[in-house]
């Protein structure tokens, strides 16, 4: 029995060890496609691996340089500059000019004008009588003594005239604006479809750097106030159409159905229920737009709008800080009356009115409008329309004397640290030059498969295609070299501007005093336009690229700082109990817990980093940064639309590609929350 058995058994216990055998080695095999089947990224790069063993070969072989081949470059010189020529020929006598955009270029002077005589008739009395009265009637004393406060330093610094030019602008601008991103919210709002036809056109638009607007409507509409309140109201109106239609579309679905049931038509529920209940997006929007527009309307000072934007740019144009200081105050403090008032207005949309009777609703308004009538007749009676000259304090003299004593004392040489200059030289030496010397030498079909698989990674095989696309259209259109350039300055102050942002993020989420501490700087600073920003840094670095830098950083970092600190301060608080009962220190809490939940946010300070570090990159040209700002410079102050124009679509194809790069879909940050 025992000889029969045995054989069975040695048998079995064979087949047993093939069987173990052949499991152990498919075991590997298996779990890696589990492994990939379970974490899609890292399917994604199995497939971008094998994709570029098989691209790779076939590129270099083709293409061994790093720069983009002339063969594949489309020369856009010619059509453009005959289309300019056309243009030109044709403005005064072709119908389209004529009885079109004659029109409307004839429209926005008169409106202008009839603004700038309005606020010139009231005086400089009774101008700042009505900021102040209507800032006490919308936002409270408080605001209203800024606002009087700030009209009035504007005249101390003898820039009234040039800020009544800028506000002039700016009126019309924000009416506009106000008006098409309303219109087009309320059909975003009202309609599924447009909707989705108008989000990625606004997004596209809000990831745009300014400067990108200004050369199409000079074409059409030349150097002067129509191209810069046209190119005011594009860059504008883009926050006010998506805040409004998010306030239609999230209206109490319960208060809608409760008016619907009560027999009310389609304008009754939209006027009655609809636009009561989004009253504090739609103020927002206005808010959001009216910063915009004074952010742009300071830019379109170079294609003509003229103001403290166009006093500002002279300044720059020949290094003169004092001038460019006192022409940047008074654009500094309208941002932030401008602000305070429309913030302070959304905030109290809704609530329950305080004060005496006779101090709310209409007898409030009348008060107000009586008391600018009468300290502006007041005004005129004695001779006062604009600010007295002998009122004025002359600042020009002593920020340049301080400049000059900047460069002598702090521009290098200083024991230990060394100046600013050297500073500067540094940063460009040691950064700079060796990002851009790489970019430059990686392979151009290389950095398309980089930015496929960053955008793919982060986001979806649709925001990938994106940015490919993006990144292979600024090679088409021959500015590889100068689109590269500009993507070193981005990348390298991106990452200054994130490191400072996060570590103060997080330091600010940790204590409330800080965060308490830094609130009303941020505020200020993200108030302030981009033009301004460039005005401190030509004072302390001079002119070339780590200015631009250096500006560049300092504009994005209160939003990196502000998105850290929320996302980290919005974590699910049970998660942190959870890891403090599990032993685990204020360390392991903030690596292994709050970083982790706060990635949606994170990403998101990353994308707005980069997009408002482009910006300022962008428009550093204007203090040496050169690249792709200097050539959009060039064409406009040489009147070469050609080179402006393509060097333009290279800056909006670069804004495109870093956004997609940066910017998480919703379902991926969900995952990743």
């Amino acid at each position: 029995m025992s000889a029969v058995t045995t054989p069975r058994t040695d048998q079995a216990s064979t087949e047993v060890a093939k069987d173990d055998a052949a499991a152990a080695a498919h075991a590997p095999a298996g779990s890696l496609l589990a492994a990939v089947r379970q974490r899609p990224a890292l399917a994604k790069l199995v497939v971008l691996a094998l994709l570029a063993a098989v691209l790779v070969p076939l590129a270099h072989a083709k293409w061994a340089s790093g720069t983009w081949p002339d063969a594949l470059t489309v020369d856009l010189s010619e059509p453009l500059g005959d289309a300019s020529d056309w243009i030109i020929d044709n403005r005064d006598s072709h119908p389209l000019f004529v009885y079109f955009f004659g029109h409307i270029s004839n429209a926005i002077i008169v409106c202008v004008r009839a603004v700038y005589v309005v606020l010139l008739a009231l005086g400089w009395a009774g101008t700042t009588a009505a900021a102040t009265l209507l800032a006490w009637r919308v936002a409270g004393v408080r605001v209203a003594v800024t606002a009087a406060v700030s009209f009035a330093v504007c005249g101390l610094l003898g820039m009234w005239v040039p800020t009544m030019q800028t506000l002039a602008l700016m009126v019309v601008a924000v009416t506009a604006s106000v008006v098409i991103g309303g219109l087009l919210g309320l059909a975003g709002g009202l309609s599924d479809r447009t909707h989705r036809a108008l989000r990625p056109v606004l997004d596209t638009m809000q990831v745009l750097p300014a400067f990108s607007y200004l050369l199409p409507v000079v074409m059409i509409f030349g150097m002067g106030v129509p191209g810069a309140v046209l190119a005011t109201v594009v860059y504008a109106a883009p926050p006010m159409a998506r805040l409004t239609a998010l306030g239609l579309r999230q209206a109490d679905a319960g208060v809608l159905e409760a008016v619907a049931s009560l027999g009310a038509t389609g304008w009754q529920r939209l006027l009655s229920a609809r636009l009561p209940l989004a009253r504090k997006e739609l103020l927002l929007g206005v808010n959001q737009a009216i910063m915009m527009a004074l952010s742009m309307a300071v830019i379109a000072s170079m294609i003509g709008g003229g103001g403290l934007g166009d006093r500002v740019y002279q300044a720059l144009s020949t290094v003169d800080v004092g001038k460019a200081l006192a022409a940047g105050i008074p654009i500094v403090l309208l941002a932030v009356v401008l602000d305070r008032t429309t913030a302070a207005a959304g905030e109290r949309a809704g609530a329950e009115p305080t004060g005496p009777r006779l101090l709310r609703g209409w007898p409030a308004w009348a008060a107000a409008a009586v008391g600018t009538a009468a300290v502006a007749l007041v005004g005129r009676s004695m001779g006062a329309l604009t600010w007295p000259d002998g009122w004025t304090v002359a600042i020009v003299e002593p920020v340049n004397d301080a400049k000059e004593w900047m460069v002598d004392h702090l521009y290098s040489d200083v024991p230990v640290v060394g100046g600013t200059a050297d500073w500067a030289s540094r940063y460009v030496r040691w950064i700079l030059d060796p990002l851009r010397d790489g970019l430059l030498a990686l392979p151009w079909w290389s950095a398309l498969l980089i930015v496929a698989a960053l955008a793919w990674l982060i986001g979806t095989w649709g925001t990938a295609l994106t940015a490919t696309l993006a990144m292979a259209a600024i090679g088409v259109l021959g500015v590889w070299e100068p689109s590269m350039d500009t993507l070193s300055q981005v990348l390298a102050a991106v990452a200054v501007t994130l490191v400072l942002g996060f570590a103060i993020g997080v330091a600010a989420a940790r204590s409330p005093r800080l965060e308490r501490i830094l609130r009303p700087v941020m505020d200020v600073f993200q108030t302030m336009p981009q033009f301004v920003y460039l005005i401190p840094v030509v004072a302390l670095f001079g002119v070339g690229r780590a200015p631009a830098a250096a500006a560049a950083i300092v504009y994005a970092l209160p939003a990196v700082i502000r998105i850290t600190t929320q996302g980290l301060r919005q974590v699910d608080p049970a998660a942190l109990e959870s890891a403090r009962s599990l032993g685990a220190t204020p360390r392991q809490q903030l690596w292994q817990v709050q970083l982790p939940l706060a990635r949606p946010a994170l990403l998101l300070a990353v994308n707005q980093g980069v997009v408002l570090v482009l910006a300022v990159v962008v428009i550093g040209s204007l203090v040496g940064s050169g690249a792709l700002g200097y050539q959009v410079l060039f064409g406009l102050a040489q009147g070469d639309p050609a080179t402006g124009l393509v060097a333009g679509a290279a800056i909006v194809c670069l804004g495109l590609m870093l956004d997609r790069v940066t910017q998480p879909t919703a379902r991926r940050s969900r995952k990743g929350a």
